[in-house]
């Protein structure tokens, strides 16, 4: 049987958005047009577009609310980001121009940008796997943090991101019990959205939840993947967390007995 995937970021985060309990998480976000970018950067400052379809990050972009600190009362710019390149635009009509000519006809959406934890000045986000045991039943059988390379506003490694033990990246913030407290919601929230999505998608077997954690260790969703990377984990100093993901995988069909992914 077929694993079942989906490609829309926008579909995911409906379906999503239907059950209450997990809507607290999942940051706000609007398709694409002129007049959401004005009433987003109005309420949130920073945003981030993203293709409505696509991987490793591409095409993603930040605006922000912009004003020359070195001009006393400077006016409201915008500040476009994308890369390790950036642009300033003193209108919203001009910016948007040349989202235009960048988007072309993709579908692109607006998400309420995170003030995310930093390690090492750089931005890193937590990826989290859960998947069907061989029972049936959800779980989630592994995490891994991913830091930004210098500069860059996404965390993807096939943008230079590095993968790290989660515990390197929030030990610094956290006390034990604090650690455990979040880990243990991580892991419930993974569990929820995937049930939710299965409810829709019968044939789903896997998620990858990209998940920030603010200054205020408030967990936000960024965004699902239905065909998450397995061989990251494989970099986790403890064997039996990719051993597991390894087995599951084979169980629902992913992986052949024999694969070394």
């Amino acid at each position: 049987m077929t694993i079942q995937r989906i490609a829309s970021k926008w579909e995911k985060t409906r379906i999503l958005k239907q059950r209450e309990h997990i809507r607290q998480y999942i940051p706000e976000t609007r398709k694409y047009s002129l007049e959401h970018l004005r009433v987003m950067l109005h309420l949130h400052g920073v945003v981030y577009l993203k293709p409505d379809r696509g991987t490793y990050g591409n095409g993603v972009m930040s605006i922000e609310n912009w004003n020359d600190e070195l001009v006393e009362d400077s006016p409201q710019q915008y500040k476009l980001r994308h890369g390790i390149q950036s642009e300033v635009f003193p209108t919203i009509e001009e910016l948007h121009e040349v989202l235009t000519e960048r988007i072309g006809n993709r579908e692109y959406l607006i998400q309420k940008g995170i003030t995310m934890l930093t390690y090492r000045r750089r931005k890193f986000d937590l990826r989290a796997l859960v998947q069907k045991s061989p029972q049936g039943n959800w779980e989630a059988t592994g995490f891994i943090a991913r830091i930004a390379a210098l500069n860059k506003i996404i965390t993807n490694h096939h943008s230079g991101g590095a993968i790290t033990p989660i515990e390197e990246v929030l030990g610094p913030y956290l006390l034990p019990k604090q650690f455990a407290s979040l880990y243990k919601e991580m892991k419930t929230v993974g569990v929820q959205v995937a049930n939710q999505l299965n409810s829709k998608l019968p044939r789903l077997k896997e998620i990858g939840l990209d998940i920030a954690i603010d200054e205020q260790f408030n967990i936000w969703i960024l965004e699902v993947n239905t065909l998450p990377a397995l061989f990251p984990f494989k970099t986790l100093e403890d064997k039996n967390i990719y051993k597991r993901i390894h087995r599951y995988a084979i169980a629902y069909g992913r992986l052949k007995s024999s694969a070394k992914q």
